[in-house]
């Protein structure tokens, strides 16, 4: 299977929170970015620098599970992510700017997307449509 790329959008949660209250005068922080679909990762990792450019705030650390072993990551506070018509919620966990952006499969697992492999690209989950479906347990 081929790479698959895509072009999200990300915006500052925290900035659109304040915002809609009316506290913040500027428009909230976005950029656009491309991602490499990795089914192999869990969660939304973005490079140090689109993390800077957003002004995300640093939350925390995890155990991150690499292919050169285990390595502490940096995990920052929410931005809303927006991809194909699609958007969540997600915190953000830190590589270095020279590994892709990823989207892992938390992300992708909430919007409802699966990985086409023949055509290499990202599909709506074909079990819901052009529906965005949410597994209840």
């Amino acid at each position: 299977m081929g790479k698959v790329i895509v072009q999200m959008k990300l915006t500052n949660q925290a900035d659109l929170v304040l915002h809609a209250a009316k506290v913040l005068k500027h428009r909230p922080r976005t950029v656009e970015a491309e991602a490499l679909v990795d089914t192999g990762a869990t969660r939304l990792y973005l490079q140090a620098g689109v993390i800077k450019a957003l002004g995300l705030g640093r939350d925390s650390e995890i155990q991150s599970k690499t292919t050169n072993g285990v390595r502490r990551r940096a995990v920052y506070e929410p931005v809303r992510l927006e991809l194909m018509g699609r958007r969540g919620i997600f915190e953000v966990v830190e590589v270095d700017d020279d590994v892709p952006n990823l989207l892992g499969q938390i992300p992708l697992e909430y919007l409802d997307f699966v990985v086409h492999p023949q055509a290499q690209k990202l599909v709506p989950n074909p079990e819901h449509g052009d529906k965005q479906m949410s597994e209840e347990y």
